[in-house]
């Protein structure tokens, strides 16, 4: 029947250090790594905060999939303390995102539509790939967790870009290109505030657990 697995195949999906599961992320690694490349040459060239704000968020993407990959296999503690580490990231690239938006208001920047559409366009159809192949580990521990909200927030993101695209070329002005870039901006603090709070929970119940089982007594 679709969508059911046994016992064993559903945990070897879901399991931390499964082959799927880093095939996955060094997949996603290398899309990140490469449109963060391509959008922030784009993003300068054209002048695009929304674009600009896209590259750096595969840039935190690519390190998110690197740190994942690190503590794959890992205890649960650590595989939420890189949670959290990651978190923390997160919101502050939105932070920055947001600064730089501040910036490019205030320097009357008109981006160019066509770039932001075409280079758009591209990273729409990366992240829906990721995002695809991420889809079925989103209900495991913080880590993974973690790793799907960064992917669901590119899509979204992706989708707002061209969006801006659409706004640039129909009113001849910037404004549509920074209110996405401010809504990115806010996706990556509110994003990295979940990631902070299940790798938070994580640690609490591995704390837990270990203040709840007996003490090994000495032979």
């Amino acid at each position: 029947m679709a969508g059911c697995c046994h016992d064993d195949q559903c945990s070897q999906t879901t399991t931390p250090n499964s082959t799927r599961w880093r095939r996955v992320l060094w997949v996603a690694l290398a899309v990140n790594a490469a449109m963060f490349l391509a959008e922030i040459v784009a993003g300068v060239a054209a002048g695009s905060a929304a674009l600009q704000a896209d590259a750096i968020d595969f840039l935190g993407d690519s390190a998110n999939y690197a740190i994942s990959l690190g503590v794959a296999g890992m205890a649960l503690g650590w595989r939420a303390r890189a949670a959290l580490v990651k978190g923390w990231s997160l919101a502050l690239l939105g932070a920055a995102v947001l600064a730089s938006t501040v910036w490019h208001a205030l320097a009357g920047t008109l981006p160019q539509a066509e770039t932001m559409s075409i280079v758009g366009v591209l990273a729409l159809l990366a992240n829906v790939g990721v995002a695809v192949m991420l889809f079925r580990f989103r209900t495991g521990d913080s880590n993974m967790r973690s790793v799907w909200i960064c992917s669901r927030n590119d899509v979204i993101g992706n989708i707002a870009v061209l969006l801006a695209a659409v706004g640039v070329f129909g009113t001849g002005t910037a404004w549509p290109d920074l209110v996405v870039a401010t809504i990115m901006a806010a996706l990556g603090i509110t994003g990295g505030w979940q990631i902070i709070n299940a790798a938070r929970a994580d640690l609490s119940r591995q704390a837990e657990g270990e203040v709840s089982s007996p003490p090994v007594e000495a032979t």
